[in-house]
């Protein structure tokens, strides 16, 4: 679609891919309402953008419905209607096993990465259907495409977002409405930090040895406005991604025991 003049809501906003989504849009004359649970992180997306009345900054939990569904009326308030929602806010979980991570945790994670998609989705789209031209795009996972020991919430997830929008995309066939599912692999981000993961144990275990490359989050955040551009059924970051994808579907058990192998010394 094109994005010039059009409005986009992007959640995630403060840091990392979704920063970089909401700077691109700007560059590209949109306007855009910026979502994030961080109110001081989505103060520097500000800063940096320097786009004035063309950028709003939204402080919610994407987990919240209450708040949530009370955002389409605040952002048409803002800029008068809605063209696109890009839903890039995610968090990971600690990196241990199923039989060691709490239930707390389990929903946490479930709540901000799948419900937080669902809400936001059902949220906006009615304004999305009721416009000329719209798009709805959800950042799925390479960890939505085979299982990573240790990561099984944060898995499960991103599985989950996946089916709900390659559904959404078979629903909207004869609409409006183009849906977008996107696999970033490895992206240098601090998702870390910003779920409150400790990584001393990850950083120990990892210490010496190489590293796969990563997609910075400028490069990644182009390529999620690229597929919005096209109307992609699918968009995949990074040779990882890639390279899962097609391994997952070929062979699904090897994938698996090989992703396990390469846990091991995270996990013990």
């Amino acid at each position: 679609m094109q994005i010039d003049n059009k409005v986009f809501v992007v959640t995630g906003g403060g840091n990392g891919m979704g920063r970089e989504v909401v700077l691109g849009l700007l560059a590209r004359n949109a306007r855009v309402a910026a979502v994030d649970l961080n109110e001081a992180g989505l103060a520097e997306t500000a800063a940096l953008a320097g786009a004035g009345d063309r950028l709003t900054t939204h402080a919610l939990n994407v987990s919240d419905r209450k708040a949530v569904l009370a955002l389409p009326a605040a952002v048409k308030k803002a800029h008068g209607q809605v063209d696109g929602v890009l839903n890039v806010a995610g968090i990971i979980q600690p990196f241990v096993k199923i039989a060691e991570l709490d239930f707390d945790v389990i929903e946490r994670v479930m709540n901000v990465n799948f419900w937080g998609v669902v809400n936001m989705s059902k949220a906006f789209l009615p304004e999305l259907l009721a416009r000329p031209q719209s798009a709805l795009l959800n950042v799925s996972s390479m960890g939505g495409f085979l299982p990573v020991p240790g990561q099984a919430a944060y898995g499960a997830s991103k599985a989950a977002v996946k089916l709900f929008t390659e559904a959404l995309y078979a629903e909207s066939q004869g609409t409006s409405l183009a849906v977008t599912v996107v696999f970033p692999g490895g992206v240098g981000t601090n998702i870390t930090k910003n779920s409150g993961v400790d990584t001393s144990k990850m950083e120990a275990a990892m210490s010496g040895a190489k590293m796969p490359k990563t997609v910075t989050p400028a490069d990644a955040g182009r390529q999620i406005i690229e597929g919005l551009e096209k109307g992609a059924y699918r968009v995949r970051i990074g040779g990882d991604a890639k390279f899962m994808d097609r391994f997952s579907r070929l062979a699904p058990r090897r994938a698996t025991l090989l992703i396990a192998d390469q846990m091991k010394a995270l996990l013990g």
